[in-house]
């Protein structure tokens, strides 16, 4: 970065002893007979003095005490003359007495140091104290190498200096924090004396001078999301630190928020001049023009933002390339002379068209593969699902790339354009290869390119790209009839083909040259020792048919996958025809079983046969998915040879049971004690079984897609869409974790409109409920409120009362949000009612919580107080967590309206902490931003900045344009309570513009922040 040296701050005047062992080093001295009293003793001084024989602390004494025992371990085994450590202690004044008061002190650290080494020494045996007596002073010797925390912290900022400079960011950054960690509050705390005071001014800046090399790393990473909400708190604890400030401006400048970056210049330069009478110093004056004129080297971080010990910074994913490749001699050479050209071009690009199964995936994988070396950034690799139904969308696939670039998921923005900017961004500088397998069209893939000189993009499709600016086209087709007989007998065997060219000859032909066919026919062959070619040949002869989802070139597909269907047991076809009926990218291991109503066990037997077949993949272990050639020729057996026909809509109903139970058992684990399960639709295949909480939760992430992807197939058919309605109710948890937000919601809205159409009032009350929670948690309080209304009626009307509770309780709250709050107070009054109808005490409980709320925006305090309390020992008496968490959060909002600062803090964080680990992202948010209101009540701005910060990230693409209006107001009053007028005036601007668009009544609220009476 600019302006910033590139090494880690060092801790100034600190010397290492040169006489100290290594802990490694074994003892040959008598004294190892005795128990090693001084091996295990470890001390610290960045924090309060203290120290610890193992794991058990050992008293340090009275303060002057513990300011002896600093002096001489802030001096590393260098001795300290006794008037050195009087002036240490009590500087120009010291007592009459001091010199007797040094030996007294002096005296008692040795006992508690080394209990043992009298009775050592007067054995006889020759012992080295830790506190020794030497030339009228003292000294702490033969301390272990990381007996010293100060010590450790040297040798970690060592470490992460020679980190980055080597160029290694992810591990210096990671160092540095290890450093940081080391720090327990403020430096010798407690200890009295000039000697003190002076080391504890000196460790301190060193301290901040690690914080502001690692936050420059953090943003040379491409975390400026995290770094806006530590550096906002420390900008206001160290408000004339202009390197934290400069920080702080890049940050959020990286972050999309150049108003707010200009605004910190403002505010430094209006402090600097008011406190010291400065302008601010060159590097930030140069940094406030380049965000002016939108310097690109500000926009582009060096590196990705690694996941600490989880995610790779130099990928490597491309699949295992066959052992068997055969022919393409000529596209081989072709693609690898224009990847070798990369390097001094905007970008390589190559795109192979041809149809499914002509080898365009293979080619690819194994050009990559020999160009690997050329690209020693890494290899990025995606299946785009071209052909499917729902194929890959450019923005996940450019998340997905972010990750394993190593961008944290913080940094990873919402937008499509925004994603492909980062994108470019951080391969900027690299030499990186990306393979785009199996794309719809150039729209698709056009986001995904690189872009960048030194990288380079192969991308297969069925189509010819030839809207695809500046791409070499290649057209791939079938093989040559010697490359095909080639690759038949590398498979099948030298010894069984020579014999019978012919009839070998006739097989690939059978198969149309298509690689993928001549595959499959030679595995069958080849698995089967009794068969000779000719046999095959025979079969193949008259079993041309046509795929009708496929194009004429396709037949030979068709024909090939009827040899390798044709010779599969009765077992396996049944298998392979029900599997293939199924949408989503793959399926479980515990799903294809509730598929074909087999143990898991079996199941797994005739799973891994067809993969032996290559008519199913090993997606990953316990997963699988069909090619998609396959997963249609397969829908196409079902629909002819499943008998009888009703066992194809059985396959499909005992999946969905599986989901749905799976996905209630999953609710109810969450929410102990909660009636919803009891009021779903009765499934007759059961689901998993999870052990605890957190298993529950890996499950329903893992599966979302799959699982939606069951209900969108369901919702067609009358007699399980229901069932498909319960199953989206129970896993709405997806709605409320940000992951899934927008799939959950397009489902949710497609069962609605099914229901709608079929005419089943029931089941569309159910489905409106769904999408009241949707547009609830993003924001749309109209759209939320005319849905309950409809889903009331409907429920009403089909005597279902468990949705007519849920949208009252839904219309209460929303009620709160738009100041009716009699109509609140009146729905949820009716909620608790219809709850207590049902004995449903969590429902109960709920509405008591939001009619809290209600009490509380009515002025009448103490009552919320009461009702919070009330919904947190319902909860609590159930073990539910997870709506405990709620109603904590509800009790700390009225806790912040009575004074009760303390507590409400103490209530939401035992709330926000059940919600980080729920991975429930909107509460998540919300509680940092709550905790932000109490922080400000509390006259903490600096600290209700940080929590606003971190809320405003934390619910970036989740909870809707109000909620962030909110937390932006709050932030805006945190800043300007810190000193940061320009950054607050900025914050207030941007909630202005969102509640007068929504057309919120808070918008003349601050308006009157923004006025230039406030904002003097």
């Amino acid at each position: 970065m600019d302006g910033v040296p590139d090494g880690v701050p060092r801790v100034p005047e600190q010397r290492r002893p040169d006489s100290t062992p290594t802990p490694s080093e074994p003892s040959t001295t008598p004294e190892a007979q005795w128990p090693a009293e001084t091996a295990a003793l470890r001390f610290s001084v960045l924090g309060p003095v203290r120290a610890w024989r193992g794991d058990e602390p050992v008293a340090t004494g009275s303060p002057q005490q513990r300011a002896l025992l600093a002096a001489l371990l802030l001096r590393e085994g260098r001795t300290a003359t006794a008037a050195e450590l009087i002036d240490a202690l009590w500087g120009e004044e010291p007592p009459s007495q001091a010199l007797a008061a040094v030996r007294t002190y002096a005296s008692r650290l040795r006992k508690v140091l080394d209990p043992g080494g009298e009775a050592r020494r007067s054995g006889g045996t020759a012992a080295t104290a830790v506190l020794v007596s030497e030339s009228g002073g003292y000294a702490v010797r033969d301390l272990a190498e990381d007996a010293l925390d100060l010590t450790v912290a040297q040798d970690l900022a060592t470490e992460a200096e020679k980190a980055r400079s080597a160029g290694d960011l992810c591990h210096a950054r990671e160092t540095l924090r290890r450093a940081l960690a080391l720090w327990d509050g403020e430096t010798l705390a407690g200890v009295p004396g000039p000697y003190a005071e002076t080391q504890r001014v000196r460790l301190e800046e060193w301290r901040l001078q690690l914080v502001e090399s690692r936050l420059d790393m953090d943003l040379e990473q491409g975390c400026h999301a995290e770094a806006v909400s530590e550096l906002t708190a420390l900008t206001a604890a160290h408000p004339l630190r202009e390197r934290l400030r400069e920080l702080l401006m890049l940050a959020l400048y990286r972050s999309g928020r150049q108003a707010e970056a200009l605004a910190v210049y403002a505010d430094t330069r209006r402090l600097l001049a008011d406190e010291l009478g400065v302008d601010p110093r060159p590097g930030l004056s140069e940094l406030q023009q380049r965000i002016l004129q939108a310097d690109p080297g500000l926009a582009e971080p060096s590196s990705p933002a690694p996941e600490p010990a989880a995610v790779p910074v130099r990928p490597a994913q491309l699949p295992a390339t066959v052992p068997d490749f055969t022919g393409r001699s000529g596209f081989v050479r072709e693609l690898g002379d224009i990847l070798a050209s990369a390097e001094g071009r905007v970008m390589a690009v190559s795109a192979l068209a041809g149809i499914g199964g002509v080898g365009k995936t293979t080619l690819a994988v194994h050009v990559a593969h020999q160009a690997r070396a050329a690209f020693p950034d890494g290899q990025l690799y995606v299946d785009l699902q071209g052909a499917g139904a729902r194929v890959a969308e450019p923005e996940t696939v450019l998340g997905s790339f972010l990750r394993a670039l190593g961008t944290a998921d913080s940094a990873i923005p919402d937008s499509l354009e925004e994603r492909a900017a980062l994108y470019r961004s951080v391969l900027a500088g690299r030499r990186v290869l990306v393979l785009l397998d199996n794309a719809r069209d150039a729209a698709q893939v056009r986001p995904l390119l690189p872009g960048t000189d030194g990288c380079a993009a192969l991308v297969t499709s069925r189509v010819r790209m030839v809207d695809l600016a500046g791409a070499h086209l290649i057209d791939l087709d079938v093989m040559s009839p010697d490359e095909a007989l080639a690759l038949f007998t590398k498979i099948v065997g030298e010894e069984r083909v020579a014999s019978e060219r012919k009839a070998a000859l006739d097989v690939v032909a059978a198969c149309g040259f298509l690689p993928l066919a001549i595959r499959i026919a030679a595995s069958r062959l080849a698995a089967r020792r009794t068969w000779t070619v000719s046999v095959l040949a025979a079969k193949l002869a008259d079993e041309r048919r046509r795929l009708d989802e496929l194009q004429a070139g396709d037949l030979a597909v068709k024909a090939t996958f009827e040899l390798g269907y044709g010779q599969l047991e009765p077992a396996q076809a049944r298998a392979f025809r029900l599997l293939g009926l199924a949408d989503g990218p793959d399926i479980s291991l515990a799903a294809a079983a509730a598929v074909l109503d087999l143990p898991v066990e079996d199941t797994e037997d005739l799973l891994e046969s067809l993969v032996d077949t290559s008519l199913l993949e090993s997606a990953a272990p316990g997963r699988y998915r069909f090619h998609d050639l396959v997963r249609l020729y397969a829908r196409a057996c079902a629909e002819r040879d499943e008998l009888p026909p009703s066992e194809r809509g059985s396959a499909l109903s005992r999946l969905l049971d599986f989901y749905l139970a799976s996905a209630a058992g999953v609710y109810a684990i969450e929410r102990p004690g909660d009636r919803l399960v009891d009021h779903l639709e009765a499934t007759s295949y059961p689901g998993l079984r999870f052990d605890n909480r957190h298993a529950a939760q890996d499950w329903l992430y893992a599966e979302a897609i799959c699982l939606l992807a069951c209900v969108r197939q369901a919702a067609g058919r009358p007699e399980t869409l229901p069932r498909a309605i319960d199953m989206l109710w129970a896993a709405h948890d997806l709605s409320e974790s940000g992951a899934n937000s927008k799939e959950y919601e397009a489902t949710a809205q497609a069962l609605v409109g099914a229901a709608r159409s079929h005419g089943l009032g029931r089941a569309e009350a159910r489905a409106l409920m769904t999408l009241v929670n949707v547009h609830h948690v993003s924001g749309r309080f109209e759209r939320a409120e005319e849905e309950a209304e409809r889903a009331i009626r409907l429920a009403q009307e089909s005597d279902d009362l468990l949705p007519v509770c849920w949208a009252r309780n839904a219309r209460g709250i929303i009620a709160l949000y738009q100041n009716r709050h009699a109509d609140g107070e009146e729905h949820l009054s009716r909620a608790i009612e219809h709850f207590r109808a049902l004995g449903d005490r969590p429902g109960v409980a709920a509405a008591l919580c939001n009619l809290s709320r209600i009490h509380l925006a009515t002025g009448r305090t103490q009552s919320a107080v009461a009702l919070a309390q009330e919904g947190i020992d319902i909860y609590d008496a159930m073990g539910n967590a997870l709506r405990g968490a709620n109603a904590r959060y509800a009790l700390g909002l009225a806790l912040t309206q009575s004074g009760e600062l303390n507590s409400a803090a103490e209530r939401l964080q035992e709330a926000l902490e059940v919600f980080r680990d729920s991975r429930q992202r909107l509460w998540e948010g919300m509680s940092l931003f709550r905790l932000a209101e109490v922080d400000l009540a509390a006259r903490r701005a600096a600290r209700a900045a940080a929590n606003a910060e971190m809320a405003l990230t934390v619910l970036r693409g989740i909870g809707g344009e109000w909620r962030r209006g909110n937390v932006l107001t709050v932030l805006g009053r945190a800043l300007s309570g810190i000193g940061q007028s320009g950054r607050a005036h900025v914050c207030w601007q941007e909630a202005a513009g969102i509640y007068e668009e929504l057309g919120s009544p808070e918008a003349a609220e601050v308006r009157a922040l923004l006025s230039p009476v406030q904002a003097a």
